[in-house]
């Protein structure tokens, strides 16, 4: 089973009001990446058959892959199915002034 990271300002107390991330700030920020781009529908395809999940992705270019960091309400989901990940993951939450969790 693969986990799953929550890049999430919900453990902060602030007083500037910012417990959580915002859809603005992420497409702000991710905009800036150049190894980012984002999509508003996440295409799944396997040898079953393909799928689509509407939504507020940002998807990571890695070597040949793309892994999708999703926007919603207010956290940032990624899967930690590639170690490769984890990384970045950091950077990215460090940068958004953000925790990281499972879940």
């Amino acid at each position: 089973m693969s986990q799953r990271y929550r890049i999430t300002r919900a453990f902060q107390e602030n007083d500037h009001g910012e417990s959580t991330i915002s859809l603005e700030e992420c497409q702000a920020y991710f905009a800036s990446q150049p190894d980012f781009m984002y999509t508003s529908v996440y295409k799944v395809t396997n040898e079953t058959g393909s799928m689509s999940i509407e939504g507020d992705f940002f998807m990571w270019s890695y070597q040949d892959i793309q892994i999708p960091f999703r926007y919603y309400q207010g956290d940032i989901y990624v899967s930690g199915m590639n170690q490769a990940v984890v990384p970045r993951m950091l950077e990215v939450a460090g940068e958004l002034r953000a925790d990281v969790a499972e879940g």
